[in-house]
């Protein structure tokens, strides 16, 4: 074989390994995280036996629509095997159905502020960013949030439906930006 032949046969048993291992990584609910809302590495969707409440982690897929179009525009979030073609979220729920929500400068969640929800008229590279408008979290749905300064969560696109839950997200080894 030519040193070119052993080159191509590395470099085609290397995908197929990598391949491979991202299959066994999605049949085992493992998912890699690449954005900064979260710690970057490799996670676990663990199945969610109980209802959701305030403080749980969430991977949640987005439902397709104006959000998630701006979303994909703007590569906040990777494409991805949720209905709406991206990947799950990673967030905390912060505020359940029945619950008071305030966007102003910050969340205020039943007149208490949320900390680290600041609310930003610009993203990171200056395009404009409209917080949603605030409101009653509506049945069925979830207010969500990351302490990420940066991040795109429910203080712009408003409560995401419960039914896209996939599970709870746990670290497995993540390593801190």
């Amino acid at each position: 074989m030519t040193r070119q032949g052993r080159a191509l046969a590395i470099i085609g048993a290397g995908a197929v390994l990598l391949g491979s291992m991202a299959v066994a990584f999605a049949w085992g609910g493992y998912r890699v995280n690449f954005t900064p809302s979260y710690p970057l590495g490799l996670w676990q969707i663990e199945t969610l036996d109980r209802p959701v409440a305030v403080g749980d982690r969430v991977f949640i897929c987005p439902p397709a629509g104006s959000a998630v179009d701006l979303a994909r525009e703007r590569l906040y979030l990777p494409r991805g095997l949720c209905p709406a073609r991206t990947a799950p979220l990673i967030k905390t729920v912060v505020a359940l159905a029945g619950q008071s929500i305030r966007v102003e400068n910050q969340v205020i969640i039943d007149d208490v502020p949320l900390a680290a929800s600041t609310v930003h008229a610009q993203d990171a590279e200056g395009r404009p960013m409209t917080p949603w408008s605030g409101g009653i979290v509506p049945t069925g749905e979830l207010f969500l949030h990351s302490d990420f300064v940066g991040s795109y969560d429910s203080r712009y696109f408003g409560p995401l439906p419960a039914a896209g839950i996939v599970g709870l997200a746990r670290e497995i080894l993540t390593f801190a930006p």
